[in-house]
C-alpha cells in the first residue's frame, strides 16, 4: 500500500492542488496530514483527492471545530492532535509534534512508523525499528521548497517529492 504524507499546508491552496494531483497520479490509497491547514477554506482544495484522508491539528489550527466540519464535508477525518492508525499492516502514529504529551506518547508506545510535521524540514530516519517521517512543508514558505512524502507500507520505506 502507498500512503501519501503531507504537513504544514498553511493556506497555500495552489500547493494543495498540486499535492492532491500528485497523490492521485501516484494512486495512493490513503493520505495522512500532520497538521497546520490553518483556514477552513482549504478543505475544498482536498475535495478532488481520490483516497481517504486522515489528519490531525497543528499549533496554528485555531478553528478546530469548523475545520473538522468542513473537512468532513469533503470526506476527510480530522482527529484532534494525535491519532494511532493501522494501515497496510503497520501501526502508525500521526501527530503535528508541537505538544509534549504527543511526543511523550510516541516514546512510550511502540509504532512501526511515526509521521509528524511542525518543523517544516523534510526528514526520514530510523530509530531502532521505527521509521520516522516528516514530509516537510507543503506550503514552501519557510524553506522555500514545497515537499510531500510517500510511504510504502510493504517495504516500510518512505521518500520525499517536491511540488515546485
Amino acid at each position: 500500500m502507498t500512503v501519501g504524507l503531507i504537513s504544514d499546508t498553511h493556506d497555500n491552496i495552489h500547493i494543495i492542488d498540486r499535492a492532491v494531483k500528485k497523490f492521485n497520479e501516484e494512486r495512493v490509497e490513503l493520505v495522512l496530514h500532520a497538521g497546520d491547514y490553518i483556514a477552513p477554506f482549504t478543505a475544498q482544495h482536498f475535495k478532488p483527492l481520490r483516497a481517504p484522508m486522515i489528519g490531525v491539528f497543528g499549533n496554528n489550527c485555531a478553528e478546530t471545530e469548523t475545520l473538522s466540519e468542513v473537512y468532513a464535508g469533503v470526506g476527510a477525518q480530522l482527529k484532534e492532535y494525535f491519532e494511532a492508525i493501522d494501515a497496510g499492516g503497520l501501526k502508525i502514529a500521526l501527530l503535528h509534534g508541537h505538544r509534549k504529551q504527543d511526543v511523550d506518547r510516541v516514546k512510550r508506545e511502540e509504532y512501526d512508523v511515526v509521521v509528524w510535521g511542525h518543523t517544516h524540514r523534510p526528514a526520514v530516519r530510523k530509530e531502532n525499528e521505527t521509521l520516522i517521517v516528516n514530509p516537510g512543508e507543503a506550503c514552501g514558505y519557510i524553506t522555500g521548497t514545497a515537499t510531500i512524502a510517500f510511504l510504502d507500507t510493504d517495504r516500510v520505506y518512505a521518500w520525499h517529492s517536491g511540488l515546485d
